[in-house]
């Protein structure tokens, strides 16, 4: 058994037979049967997105007025800013 912290309190044999019977009770938290673990995946691989392989890194400085508006609307804001860029250069041909 893992060491476990100090103050924590393990439910005795009695108990724990208490807390599985009220557990396997809930209809809504039933558990899986072989087969239904047997086709678990996961819903997406470990790790980071995979992205596009097209980006390039590069150094750009911008007013930080411009910054901060685009990251009030919140994360995703560097995506944004190169849509916006996208769009401007589609207008702009």
């Amino acid at each position: 058994m893992p060491k476990l912290k100090s103050g924590t309190i393990v439910p005795n044999a009695e108990e724990d037979q208490v807390i599985t019977a009220a557990a396997l009770g809930d209809p809504d938290a039933q558990p899986l049967t072989s087969e239904q673990l047997a086709t678990l995946r996961p819903a997406r691989p470990r790790g980071r997105p995979a992205g596009s392989g097209k980006k390039v890194q590069v150094t750009v400085r911008f007013d930080e007025d411009l910054i901060a508006a685009f990251k009030e609307e919140g994360d995703g804001w560097q995506t944004r800013m190169n849509d916006a860029l996208r769009q401007w250069r589609r207008e702009h041909r």
